[in-house]
């Protein structure tokens, strides 16, 4: 690797935590917070929608046929799947920076778009709201890989997982805003409900789940001046560009470090491997199994129970059911039953990873939150009936689960994929990653997702999430402790111009 390279790559691990650090928290972190917002904030309206579009239905008049809820909630999971691939490559061929403003634009306008969803039949007004919801889906998918690779890349190797920690701590944020916004707006059209039949006044009662979706564009728009502003990150530009020199003037314009340009660009003599090639596979093969595995089985219990979170509530009696309140009542309970989840247990338990994770590492605060998960849906699946009977011992188990979610996988399986990847592969390798957490998704989705609606399979939904959580435990691993350490260190970049000469058919030696 060449000298001005090194000196490049040593300044940014070296450097102190500045005012720079924590402007790109924000930045990268606010793509976060519209993400969770919008991901989660249909959570609060699908009741609604069924109360408007579907009061005529046969059997359960009011309530969104089981598809149509899936379609509704999963298909912005599809979007930020393939979104997640797309610009995860897009972002170590063009650069970090250049695809960035791209996703928040998409975000921007199909926030609005998606609550312009008009339609004389309710399966236009269905399908409309559902292609721009894939399509914001999309735009979100693309700020997973790039968010945490252009954090990683700017971060001292000292407080890396703090910052990126913190970036996606902004999801908590959203969440909570997803349920404040709604509170808002429901309780601002309340005076139009007539009663708690299914009577309401439509016309009015349209306007609400339209404006509580289409919020999700204010982040996004407030985000994107800023976001063009950021440079490129040196790492992307030394390592892969292969211009040191722009690198450190970048670097010096928005961090006080001091590079000496006293030297022309030099190429390195490392030898270039594909992704999916031999080379790579032998090196980090094992590595992207257990990001892509444990991101998996991570969301395929997390995201079942963000978005089934107001059935499991209805079970146990903390929230009326639909039918003892009115459409937009239903809205404002959904919605402060969410408000509380966040404040008391998914934002502390974002946070406490974000203040622990450099002092006792990433590997270590996996397999805490993997295991308290795995116990606590055990737990309550197998007590499911008797917790019925105890509404509030129910909701601090459930809280718990939540709360060792986010202290635990859902925050080091963002973290360590923009870590262990060297520069050229990075974001890539985290869209692989991320994609493979949004199919867990999916699976949560349509899967749990239904039996999570039916009360008489509420415990086997219980069971199979202990389950797969059991199973992130174990496929935890395969990823190795990245705490401490460059991120040239940890991909083994630093190692390749000594490895110019080796032979390929000696297998190579990853430290786990």
């Amino acid at each position: 690797m060449a000298k001005k390279q090194l000196d490049v790559l040593t300044a940014l691990d070296a450097a102190k935590t500045q005012w720079y650090h924590f402007t790109a928290i924000v930045i990268a972190g606010m793509g976060f917070f519209t993400d969770a917002y919008d991901l989660f904030c249909i959570t609060t309206v699908t009741k609604l929608l069924g109360r408007i579009y579907y009061a005529d239905a046969p059997n359960v008049p009011g309530i969104l046929p089981m598809s149509v809820a899936s379609a509704v909630t999963g298909v912005a999971l599809c979007g930020t799947l393939v979104g997640q691939l797309f610009f995860g490559w897009m972002g170590d061929k063009l650069g970090r920076k250049k695809v960035y403003g791209i996703t928040l634009m998409l975000m921007f306008v199909c926030s609005i778009s998606q609550g312009l969803s008009f339609s004389s039949s309710r399966k236009g007004v269905m399908a409309t709201l559902c292609f721009f919801r894939f399509w914001l889906g999309f735009g979100i998918g693309g700020d997973y890989p790039l968010s945490a690779t252009i954090m990683s890349e700017y971060a001292n190797k000292k407080t890396r997982g703090a910052f990126l920690a913190a970036v996606f701590a902004m999801q908590g944020f959203g969440i909570l805003a997803g349920g404040i916004v709604s509170l808002i707006v429901s309780a601002a059209f309340r005076k139009y409900e007539a009663d708690v039949s299914h009577n309401l006044a439509v016309h009015e009662s349209d306007y609400v789940w339209r404006i509580i979706l289409m919020f999700g564009a204010l982040p996004a728009a407030l985000t994107f001046y800023w976001r063009m502003k950021m440079p490129e990150t040196a790492r992307y530009t030394a390592l892969v560009a292969k211009n040191a020199s722009k690198a450190a003037v970048d670097m010096a314009r928005v961090m006080k470090v001091d590079i000496e340009d006293n030297q022309s660009n030099m190429q390195s003599n490392e030898p270039e491997f594909g992704l999916f090639s031999v080379r790579f596979l032998r090196r980090h093969g094992r590595h992207l199994l257990g990001t892509t595995s444990t991101w998996f089985l991570l969301d395929i219990a997390f995201y079942s129970q963000n978005l089934f979170q107001k059935d499991m509530f209805k079970a146990v009696g903390w929230i009326p059911k639909s039918g003892e309140m009115g459409a937009i009542q239903e809205v404002y309970t959904i919605a402060w039953a969410q408000v509380r989840i966040a404040i008391f247990s998914i934002i502390p338990g974002y946070w406490f990873t974000v203040f622990l994770i450099d002092h006792i590492g990433r590997f270590v605060i996996q397999l805490i939150g993997f295991f308290f998960m795995s116990a606590f849906m055990l737990v309550l699946a197998i007590m499911y009936d008797y917790w019925r009977g105890h509404k509030y011992g129910f909701l601090v188990m459930y809280a718990f689960t939540f709360f060792f979610a986010n202290f635990g996988p859902n925050s080091t399986t963002f973290i360590v994929p923009a870590e262990l990847f060297p520069a050229r592969f990075r974001s890539t390798c985290h869209g692989i990653s991320a994609a493979m957490g949004k199919a867990g998704a999916i699976v949560g989705a349509f899967g749990a997702g239904y039996l999570a609606q039916d009360d008489k399979h509420r415990k086997t939904a219980l069971l199979i999430l202990a389950f797969t959580n059991a199973l992130g435990y174990v496929f935890t691993f395969l990823v190795p402790e990245t705490n401490g350490r460059s991120l040239e260190e940890i991909s083994g970049e630093n190692d390749d111009v000594e490895d110019k000469d080796r032979d390929p058919t000696i297998p190579y030696t990853v430290s786990v």
